[in-house]
């Protein structure tokens, strides 16, 4: 398969803080479905921002298509303009990346910073509402919708551009049932389209709908192991080593028995799910 990303050897801290990235090497081909995962500060959302060409590595590469990403390299045609456009970050929270006074303008700045022609970008936003069921939000101001809202928004601000990659922070994060259901939907069919995705993500639960692969970031900021997401996640003695779940001890009567958790949701003391329609996702700190 075609590598899209190459990461090799990546460092990365931020100024006057320790390393919250060591050493990482990682190969992601064309159109995987490809989760992190990782206790809370072990680094996922960094990683996610170093190959969104938002931060740059304090040691070792982060090559896109052959290419390492540097200010330099993003500034300079024509790698510069077909990365934004190839690459979309959905951000965890949505109030970070939507800033316009209507939905419609909102889907539209991308486009008009590509000098779209006129009626190709009206055929993009259009279609984009039409595919994330927000016709009816095209008048709003995004700050005014609800959370489920809000993600269907700033996704169709990626998708407009028609990116063949996305990078998803949490995207499940602060959903609630239904919406999280659709997203998750929807974020199959983009797989099947083609689209290579890599989602961070706590949520251990929804993990096997998100992505195929696996790669866990220890406590220590660096990999700890990757590989198939039902092998991985079948090893409870690794994620409880890794901070992804906790034995949480429940008391029946006389009876003392402990069961795994992962921390980001509530606990069901009835030791059952309904799968994703089921499930809040949690908040990465």
């Amino acid at each position: 398969m075609e590598p899209v990303y190459q990461i090799e050897g990546l460092t990365f801290g931020y100024p006057g803080r320790p390393a919250c990235l060591r050493e990482l090497d990682l190969t992601i081909t064309r159109g995987e479905r490809l989760a992190l995962a990782g206790a809370n500060g072990c680094g996922k959302t960094s990683l996610l921002l170093l190959m969104a060409g938002l931060l740059f590595p304090t040691g070792g590469t982060v090559a896109f298509e052959g290419q390492p990403l540097s200010e330099s390299a993003l500034d300079a045609a024509p790698f510069g303009p077909r990365f934004r456009r190839s690459v979309g970050m959905l951000f965890q929270n949505p109030d970070s990346q939507l800033f316009c006074p209507t939905v419609a303008e909102e889907l539209a700045f991308g486009p008009i910073q590509l000098k779209l022609p006129q009626e190709e970008l009206e055929r993009r936003v259009e279609d984009c509402l039409g595919l994330m069921d927000i016709t009816h939000l095209r008048d709003r101001p995004p700050h005014a919708l609800s959370a489920g809202e809000k993600k269907r928004v700033a996704l169709a601000s990626l998708l407009v551009l028609s990116p063949s990659v996305l990078l998803l922070d949490e995207p499940t994060a602060g959903l609630d049932p239904r919406s999280q259901s659709a997203l998750v939907d929807l974020l199959g069919e983009l797989a099947q389209a083609g689209l290579t995705l890599v989602t961070a993500t706590h949520d251990m639960v929804l993990l096997p709908h998100l992505a195929d692969r696996l790669v866990v970031l220890g406590e220590d900021h660096r990999v700890a192991r990757e590989g198939a997401v039902e092998e991985i996640l079948e090893d409870e003695e690794f994620l409880q080593s890794v901070n992804l779940i906790h034995e949480h001890r429940h008391r029946h009567g006389p009876v003392v028995h402990s069961h795994p958790h992962s921390h980001d949701h509530g606990h069901d003391h009835g030791h059952g799910h309904d799968g994703p329609s089921s499930l809040k996702g949690g908040e990465e700190g």
